[in-house]
């Protein structure tokens, strides 16, 4: 549905709250599925839904959840912030002189511990790299010593080092997805639009895609947690982060032919 047919069929004069809901119905997505594709929780999205705004953690994370929301259901993002603020000042008429902050709407952008030291580590070869390059230049020559060893420098045979070729799935075979993971929201559904399947699969479900099924598609905020084989053969996921993916083609051609762009290309023949 367009964006302006979602704003049409939101109730006018409601609040924000509640042309969020109606953009929600409108799409046919329950609170459980915005809370899996946002990361918000769902006691969240109903206070949001509810206009109290206030109750919520923090200025900050209602105007960032708010935003979440509004992309997920296809409205203005930027519209609704400024929706949120203004409603947020008017239940509390102070709350705009506090010092603004930063607004964690998008989980996925809050920097993570495991970032944090990976950017310190990353600061830590940076200056050792500039501790080298300024030791080579103030003596040329002072050589640092090979990293590599006599024998690990000799060129391996081409034909020992490369591995052996996986066996290729059979195109026309099912094709199964197995949550590796609690809680993984999948909706499976064919070319016209009509739903094949919906729900929050469990850890070790799995679903067989429909082998009459016209043009299978998928639509899911977790497909690092999907496995997939095709006629019992596993292929590389479909991603392997959290992202919102919709409208990919699911058949066993589709999946192959994707598995295969995705292969890294073979190394050249060294010229002799």
């Amino acid at each position: 549905m367009a964006e302006d047919e979602i704003e049409e069929a939101a109730p006018a004069g409601e609040g924000i709250g509640a042309q969020l809901r109606a953009a929600r119905e409108a799409q046919g997505l329950t609170l459980a599925q915005v809370a899996a594709e946002t990361r918000i929780p769902q006691r969240h999205l109903q206070t949001i839904e509810q206009g109290d705004f206030a109750a919520l953690p923090a200025r900050t994370y209602a105007i960032g959840f708010s935003r979440s929301y509004a992309k997920l259901v296809g409205l203005d993002a930027d519209a609704v912030a400024d929706t949120v603020r203004a409603e947020l000042d008017a239940q509390e008429p102070h709350a705009h002189h506090r010092p603004a902050s930063f607004e964690p709407g998008d989980p996925a952008r809050v920097p993570s511990r495991a970032l944090g030291w990976l950017s310190g580590l990353a600061a830590v070869l940076v200056l050792l790299g500039l501790f080298f390059a300024a030791r080579t230049f103030f003596a040329p020559a002072a050589e640092l010593p090979s990293l590599v060893s006599p024998t690990e420098a000799v060129a391996a045979d081409p034909a020992q080092a490369a591995p052996a070729a996986a066996p290729s799935a059979a195109p026309d075979g099912p094709v199964v997805f197995t949550a590796l993971e609690e809680g993984i929201w999948v909706k499976f559904y064919d070319a016209n639009g009509m739903q094949l399947m919906q729900k929050l699969m469990t850890k070790g479900e799995s679903y067989t895609v429909p082998a009459d099924a016209q043009g299978p598609q998928l639509w899911t905020g977790r497909p690092d947690a999907l496995a997939i084989t095709v006629g019992g053969r596993p292929i590389p996921k479909l991603a392997e982060r959290d992202q919102v993916m919709r409208d990919v083609l699911v058949t066993a051609p589709a999946l192959l032919a994707r598995a295969g762009s995705a292969a890294p290309a073979p190394a050249a023949s060294p010229t002799v």
